[in-house]
């Protein structure tokens, strides 16, 4: 393997900066992970954007914030300002599980080592910041900030905490996917606008002092949401104002935000539109070496760089608009997709890899298959307010057509250097039932599918139904469970055609608003019947942000105020998870007790009666596993 110039990366250190001649630095990143210079890590794509804008920029990663701070000084003071981030996950999720037990790696650290970021890392870092160099500006960005950007529910502290720009004390943030903010500050920085003067750029937020007025811009309409001291007072008004911050955030014309906090005003902008092919191209075809920087090699390997480094990721965003998924309020809910080209080169790229087998381990987004989707007739879009384009329905106006899809696999497939292309992601199923999707006009929908089961999955398909009770998973804006049973109808069907034996991998949560205990015990019923035996199953955890997070701290869903059941105590919570764990000898008297109480004596005999296997001593079906989906709930 031929090493690479240690300039070919964004630098790390004060060597790396004097090799390239720097006498100083226009920005320094501070980020919560380990550099990673690939497209799927946003410290590298705000890096590599800011080097193309032609900025001197150096990265602090992973600084150490309980010694004398050396980390963060080594760079000296940036000519414009500091990045802030607390990495690719928001630090509490990161670091905790839904029980609030400390996990013991992390995903983004060399050698997947835990301990190497504080507990809410972007205040964390701002504060030192600001302490050190006071008359530098300081831009959050990341998940972190972009979800806690407006008065929200913190689950590990259980209390209210208002927007992060208040504790971290910076000077502006910029939320969800940061390219187009970001070219309108830099083309402002290098004019020597001051970050106080910047009022007039969409997707930022910054904090007003409440003394003084408030300029109108761009024809905005301002609409303001109760303070954040009204929402500590009131649990309705904190869930009322949920409601019009994710309309806002979806909208493509949409209103400015205010929210008076203390005495000064959170002004959040309206967001951009969402990007065009050939914005989206741009920041995917930046000079990446995708790879680590080569200082953590005796550390050992990233794991999210593992599991990604083979990938390619197709488009952003989401439109299911799911009630515990952060993706929607991070990346819209309007699909941004890359064109073909720039899909079919970056593949090129994967190729040239030194390590590269053969094996692109996904060709996916933030669900597989919703690349290219977008409105028929975008005026149409252009009015809505619906946080979803699926749910309670299908919007008739939603291209949910697969072929451009399906003409980059097997575009994928022909290339020689690939052996197979696999999709890892998520398959949002319900696009690819017919009852439910009554867009499949051409039937290009099956063609997809056959596509897809039969070239394109790596042992075992993950698709995400959630639940089996109805009303739960209304609340959870996902479709009836028996659009589930009818997908795993045509995908067996697919599988006996061509004598494959791939299973399904169903990803369920207990303890999600809505949901009772006698609903998880259905659930565990349900699946039983249909041959799952499910292991790995993710206990619901209120992130920002989400519907469900509001649900979970005010009792009252955001758009009706109407009161919704909730699991909150650690007993609930087990007991809701143990379901899933039905097969389990520890939990089956246990089970049993606790149906007997809820005198429901036929989900006795479902799920702990006489099995096939106890009659014949032979398995009664095959063993399926679902994994954690990390950072997208």
């Amino acid at each position: 393997m031929i090493e690479r110039p240690i300039t070919d990366w964004l630098p790390l250190t004060k060597q790396e900066v004097e090799k390239r001649g720097w006498d100083e630095v226009d920005i320094v990143l501070v980020s919560g992970d380990a550099y990673v210079d690939h497209p799927a890590f946003g410290t590298a794509v705000i890096g590599r954007i800011m080097e193309s804008e032609g900025f001197r920029v150096a990265i602090v990663a992973q600084p150490n914030w309980k010694d004398d701070l050396r980390d963060f000084k080594k760079f000296g003071k940036p000519k414009y300002f500091f990045g802030v981030t607390a990495g690719c996950m928001d630090s509490m999720v990161n670091h905790y599980t839904a029980n609030k037990r400390l996990r013991s790696n992390d995903s983004y650290t060399p050698g997947g080592e835990a301990g190497f970021r504080p507990d809410y890392a972007t205040i964390v870092y701002t504060k030192i910041l600001k302490q050190l160099y006071p008359d530098v500006p300081v831009l959050l960005g990341g998940i972190e900030a972009s979800l806690r950007r407006v008065t929200h529910y913190d689950y590990w502290q259980d209390r209210l905490m208002p927007s992060i720009l208040v504790d971290a004390q910076a000077d502006m943030l910029v939320y969800g996917m940061g390219e187009q903010p970001l070219r309108e500050i830099l083309r402002l920085a290098r004019q020597g606008v001051p970050f106080s003067s910047m009022r007039n750029i969409n997707q930022v937020a910054f904090l007003h002092d409440a003394s003084t007025e408030l300029r109108d811009y761009n024809n905005w309409n301002t609409v303001a949401l109760a303070s954040h001291e009204e929402c500590l007072e009131d649990k309705i008004k904190y869930a009322a104002n949920f409601k019009v911050v994710e309309v806002e955030s979806n909208k493509w014309q949409a209103n400015r935000i205010t929210q008076d906090v203390g005495d000064q005003v959170l002004v959040i902008n309206p967001p951009f539109k969402t990007m065009e092919e050939a914005e989206i191209d741009k920041s995917f075809d930046l000079p990446y070496t995708r790879l680590p920087h080569p200082k953590y090699k005796k550390r050992g390997p990233i794991p999210a760089y593992e599991m990604i480094k083979f990938s390619v990721n197709m488009h952003r965003g989401c439109f299911g608009g799911c009630s515990f998924c952060t993706i929607s309020a991070h990346q819209g809910k309007f699909i941004a997709s890359r064109s073909e080209k720039s899909v079919l080169k970056e593949v090129d790229e994967i190729t040239k890899h030194p390590e590269f087998k053969g094996y692109i381990s996904d060709l996916g987004g933030p669900s597989a298959n919703m690349y290219k989707m977008k409105g028929k007739d975008e005026a149409i879009c252009a009015r809505c307010q619906s946080p979803s384009c699926i749910h309670p329905v299908i919007c008739s106006n939603l291209d949910t057509s697969h072929k451009p899809l399906t003409e980059i696999y097997r575009k994928v497939d022909a290339n020689p250097a690939i052996k197979k292309a696999f999709v890892g992601s998520g398959v949002r199923y319900d696009l690819l039932v017919d009852d439910f999707n009554k867009n499949n006009q051409d039937g290009n929908h099956d063609e997809y599918m056959e596509q897809l089961v039969t070239r394109h999955v790596s042992g075992r398909l993950k698709v995400a139904p959630e639940h089996t009770s109805d009303d739960t998973l209304r609340v959870m804006r996902k479709p009836s469970f028996k659009y589930f049973k009818l997908f795993k109808q045509k995908y067996d069907k697919i599988q006996e055609k061509f004598n494959l034996k791939q299973p399904l991998i169903p990803y369920f949560i207990s303890s999600h608003p809505g949901c009772e205990e006698q609903d998880m015990a259905n659930l565990a019923a349900e699946t039983k019947d249909l041959g799952f035996q499910l292991e790995q199953v993710q206990d619901f955890t209120p992130t920002p942000m989400t519907v469900a997070e509001v649900i979970y701290y005010s009792g009252v869903h955001p758009y009706t105020l109407k009161p919704v059941k909730t699991a909150k105590t650690r007993e609930e919570k087990q007991a809701q998870n143990r379901y899933f764990f039905w097969y389990k000898p520890e939990y089956k008297d246990w089970i049993r007790n606790r149906l007997n109480k809820l005198n429901r004596p036929d989900l006795v005999e479902r799920l702990l009666g006489t099995s096939k296997k106890e009659k014949t001593g032979k398995p009664a079906f095959s063993r399926n596993f679902s994994g954690k989906k990390k950072g997208k709930r």
